[in-house]
């Protein structure tokens, strides 16, 4: 059963740790062998984490467009409130029964 490559280009991964995946890759292969495993776990984390902060970035741009169109509809509404209040003082003064 063969290991998957630890980094490709469009991995993403960052330089430090591509730079380590290169170094181990580049070792004897008695050393590379004890030390790929770890290396495996380490890329798979990083893309792990990468993929859950791009997750993040995206529920938080989500977040702020949908508090944009709350803000939008509120002050819609109030505007509404308003406009609905000075129709019904214009026909019903304050003071008159």
């Amino acid at each position: 059963m063969s290991q998957p490559k630890i980094a490709t280009p469009t991995d993403e991964l960052p330089k430090d740790v591509a730079d380590l995946a290169a170094a181990v890759g580049s070792l004897p292969a008695e050393y590379r062998s004890r030390l790929e495993t770890l290396m495996y776990r380490v890329v798979d984390s990083t893309k792990r984490r990468r993929r859950i902060l791009n997750l993040v970035q995206e529920a938080l741009s989500q977040l702020r467009l949908d508090m944009k169109y709350l803000v939008f509809d509120l002050e819609a509404t109030r505007r509404e409130r308003d406009a609905l209040q000075r129709g019904s003082d214009d026909e019903h003064p304050r003071g008159e029964n």
